[in-house]
């Protein structure tokens, strides 16, 4: 009887030993894990801080483009009524070579 209860105890022992064991593992896997969590919340951080500065670039890009593109035609409307005024001023060149 003292010998089985012997032999038991080693065999609890030793399951008590593997599962201390396996905790451990757990416990390392999920610090690992936890690393591993907090790299890529980092890097989702930094992305989308740059993700803000390209679209803020982006609108000021657009709001530069359309300012630019405003000018132009107004540089283009201002070089039409010119050459209208200028073409209503002028002689037409088939009346002058009638004189």
């Amino acid at each position: 009887m003292e010998g089985m209860l012997k032999k038991r105890n080693e065999e609890l022992e030793r399951e008590l030993k593997k599962s201390q064991e396996r905790e451990e593992m757990m416990k390392q896997e999920l610090r690992a894990t936890f690393h591993r969590l907090r790299v890529a919340e980092e890097a989702e951080e930094h992305l989308c801080s740059q993700l803000g500065e390209l679209e803020a670039e982006a609108v000021e890009q657009a709001r530069n483009y359309r300012i630019r593109m405003t000018a132009l035609m107004d540089q283009l409307s201002l070089a039409q009524n010119l050459l209208q005024s200028a073409s209503l001023s002028l002689p037409s060149l088939s009346s002058s070579e009638s004189l």
